[in-house]
């Protein structure tokens, strides 16, 4: 529910605060006081758009913060208009967008105004009240629904890609075959082009690598004064001596090392020397390989691994081009079963949607006949739609009458907006109880009605307050009597700028508001016993 809401330099508001309280929160006051602009103000703070226009003249922005308690969490809402035009939002203390407000002011209110009534008039909005009338049968059937309409979405779109390049696979038919054709034949491997490289590099200076060889190992292990016959003297020297301490204990041990290190080194230079050869044509034929490689890599990848992985994906398209009356008959009977099993999923769901409408209608309709729309007919309409779409093969229509012999007629045809506001608030009371948003806002809902019928309203108000907070702007007395909470709005003015204020009427205070608004400008003796008698009916 709300608790607070502060604004500032907001229209003609100049500093303002208002604690709204549980049940219903009556809200009265002089024609142009500026009772809307509060209602204007809440809706801002609730996600509305925003405009430079709405900043106090002369004020540099306008502030409006809203606290709200959701399942227990208190949370608060701040907006902040610029003269200039810039627009910040905030939760909580932290800057978010005016998507994350709408999403959280959707937990928090309804806001409903006489000439604010298009969701009641919306087609989806009506389809969605009945979807959630029954609600425990419904929502099942709706996500079953919804996983069908995913599923035939994704068939038909792999059918309809699939024949949308029927021609243009026909042309590739024969290019496609020539490059698997030509990669094929070149039978090249990952990081070939790499070795190729390394060998040529051997190949080009074979001669002095050989030599360098040669001579390398004949210094190491030649037929006499070689390096490793001179280090097996020394190793057995000091093997002599290495028991006489640690030190020469420790530098045989280390000399000893050193020397297999080398016999082994030297064990390697001899295997490349005797597996080192080179074959006459042999750099030819590398350099000729390396070239036929690097021209695969420019027409296909920039690497042999991207090649390869080229082939992989056109010989896959290939396949399936080959294949294509194959495939195109398995997708398309994959289509055909997903659109059965979403028509049969759509099927159900209207049936449940047809009971809900017409259990809704007849609640909608009593509360109707009490709301003084004592000859109204209402019919909930469920039709098929031309086509299908992602809220199902349905289209939902609100008919009625509000006079005998009349035929139905759509509501956005037959109601004025008082009468939609009085049709909204029958919907309310009967959705109310599952209804999940706390606090339903109602401005001027008593256009266009008085007397009895807007007594009638007044206890409907008063009624569905007792499972929602209910904020209601009115200026009928017979409405202002059923508020657990008053508030009256009344603007001054000085030389230079006019303000609106907003205070909380005790008991007292209450009787005077109610008694001016039946008697206008003049509070007598008499509009203060009626306006008690209407408090004490109420």
């Amino acid at each position: 529910m709300i608790d607070h809401i502060s604004i500032n330099n907001f229209a003609i508001i100049e500093n303002t605060e208002i604690d709204f309280e549980k049940g219903l929160n009556v809200i009265t006051g002089e024609t142009g006081a500026g009772k809307s602009i509060v209602i204007e103000a809440v809706s801002l703070a609730l996600g509305s758009r925003a405009d430079s226009s709405f900043v106090r003249t002369g004020a540099g922005k306008a502030v409006i913060q809203l606290a709200a308690t959701i399942d227990g969490a208190d949370h608060v809402i701040t907006r902040e208009i610029s003269a200039g035009g810039k627009n910040l939002c905030r939760i909580d203390g932290q800057l978010a967008t005016l998507g994350e407000v709408s999403a959280l002011a959707r937990k928090i209110a309804d806001i409903h105004g006489q000439y604010d009534n298009q969701t009641l008039l919306d087609p989806l909005s009506q389809l969605d009240l009945v979807d959630k009338y029954h609600m425990s049968s419904i929502a099942p059937l709706k996500a079953e629904f919804t996983k069908c309409y995913e599923s035939y979405k994704v068939a038909k779109a792999k059918l309809n890609d699939l024949l949308s390049r029927e021609t243009e696979n026909k042309r590739k038919l024969d290019f496609y075959k020539y490059e698997v054709e030509e990669i094929d034949k070149a039978d090249m491997k990952v990081n070939e082009d790499e070795e190729l490289t390394d060998r040529i590099s051997v190949l080009q200076n074979s001669e002095k690598i050989f030599d360098a060889i040669e001579t390398a190992y004949t210094l190491l292990d030649g037929d006499e004064g070689n390096i490793l016959s001179l280090m097996a003297l020394a190793q057995q020297s000091l093997e002599s001596i290495q028991d006489y301490s640690r030190d020469l204990t420790e530098i045989g041990s280390g000399f000893n090392d050193l020397y297999y290190n080398l016999q082994d080194m030297t064990k390697a230079i001899s295997d490349v020397r005797d597996s080192t050869s080179f074959t006459p044509g042999e750099l030819d034929n590398a350099i000729a390989r390396l070239d036929t490689i690097e021209k695969l890599k420019k027409k296909y990848g920039q690497t042999t691994e991207d090649v390869l992985a080229y082939r992989d994906r056109i010989a896959a398209e290939l396949t399936q081009i080959e294949n294509f009356d194959e495939i195109k008959g398995e997708l398309g009977s994959e289509c055909h079963n997903a659109l059965s099993a979403l028509r049969s999923a759509s099927t159900e769901l209207s049936n449940a949607r047809k009971v809900s409408a017409e259990e809704l209608s007849n609640a909608i309709e009593t509360e109707l006949h009490d709301l003084n729309f004592d000859d109204a007919h209402l019919v909930i309409q469920i039709k098929p739609a031309p086509a299908i779409s992602s809220d199902g093969g349905d289209l939902c229509e609100i008919m009625m009458t509000t006079n005998k012999g009349e035929p139905l007629k759509p509501l956005a045809k037959i109601a004025s907006g008082g009468e939609i506001s009085r049709i909204m608030l029958a919907i309310k009371n009967v959705t109310g109880t599952y209804d999940k948003v706390p606090t339903m806002i109602f401005d001027e809902i008593d256009a266009g009605i008085s007397g009895v019928t807007a007594s009638i309203v007044g206890r409907k108000l008063k009624q569905i307050s007792g499972d929602h907070q209910i904020i209601c702007i009115t200026h009928l007395p017979q409405i202002a009597a059923t508020g657990n909470t008053n508030y009256r709005i009344y603007k001054d003015s000085d030389e230079s700028n006019t303000y609106t204020h907003v205070e909380k009427l005790d008991t007292h205070e209450k009787v005077l508001e109610i008694a001016r608004l039946l008697g206008g400008d003049r509070v007598t003796e008499t509009t203060i016993k009626s306006a008690e008698e209407l408090i004490e009916r109420s």
